[in-house]
């Protein structure tokens, strides 16, 4: 008989592995626009002087690339998490089996290493330039309370979002209430904390930097916030049911969660 920790990654690798894909193609899709923002030599850079611009441009590139990945084929099929906060709020509420929710945690952290790995080989010299620094988030100018405190701010209000968004009969919406917010955190949040959100985000970028400034306020503040919201959300009457786990579930890709998607449609 196999065990547990066997059965499920035997089962349920492919989630594992679209997991893995899908942070690494956010980070190489990360890596990709700060240098074209941010590079010195860059004709955008050159032709955009605004640093306000910049960051709204970027923030519009990773929101849609969030709703490219949320979207995708791998996307539908793992639910699209791609952020370890993600998992563990939803394994809070009892969505996510114990071995799913670690090996969902390890894949995400393998992607976003192996993202940033693929992006230093692939674009070199810029992405290492003082000015893109394999996008490492750190906190700003007004220090580690301001950047704790947004990570966790940024962070409970999506989870909030995707959760009231997702188990309601706006379903369909969730991929793209995911990233408008995604997109405004990087205009807004990106001066005081670095807007990571993701654990495994951060420290993919710390791996190829070799460097991990204030790593802990990434540790925390983005699991707290969302395990919070989780909570919050499950003892407000009328908001206490969640259906899945999946931020796309309308599609013909299994479901490996503790599932009552179908359940939803028929009440």
């Amino acid at each position: 008989m196999r065990s547990n920790v066997t059965a499920a990654f035997a089962d349920h690798w492919p989630e594992y592995l679209s997991e893995a894909l899908s942070l690494g193609i956010f980070m190489l899709s990360a890596s990709i626009v700060a240098v074209a923002l941010e590079y010195p030599a860059s004709w955008v850079r050159i032709a955009i002087d605004n640093a306000a611009v910049r960051r709204a441009l970027a923030g519009i590139a990773m929101g849609l690339t969030a709703i490219a990945l949320i979207l995708s084929p791998w996307g539908k099929r793992s639910g699209a998490h791609m952020n370890p906060s993600v998992t563990l709020a939803f394994a809070s509420v009892g969505k996510i089996a114990p071995w799913d929710a670690v090996f969902y945690v390890v894949a995400q952290t393998l992607g976003g290493v192996a993202g940033m790995q693929l992006a230093s080989r692939w674009i070199g010299p810029p992405l290492a330039s003082r000015a893109v620094n394999y996008v490492v988030t750190q906190p700003g100018p007004s220090g580690w309370p301001a950047a704790l405190g947004a990570e966790f701010l940024i962070s409970g209000v999506l989870m909030s979002a995707v959760l009231w968004v997702s188990n309601s009969r706006f379903s369909r919406w969730t991929p793209y209430c995911a990233g408008a917010l995604v997109a405004t955190y990087i205009f807004v949040a990106a001066p005081i904390s670095g807007m990571s959100m993701n654990p495994a985000r951060t420290f993919g970028s710390g791996v190829a930097a070799q460097s991990f400034p204030a790593l802990w306020i990434y540790f925390v503040g983005p699991p707290l916030g969302m395990l919070t919201a989780a909570q919050v959300y499950r003892a407000i009457p009328g908001f206490r049911r969640v259906y899945c786990a999946k931020l796309h579930h309308d599609n013909p890709a299994r479901c490996i969660f503790r599932c009552a998607y179908h359940e939803k449609e028929q009440i």
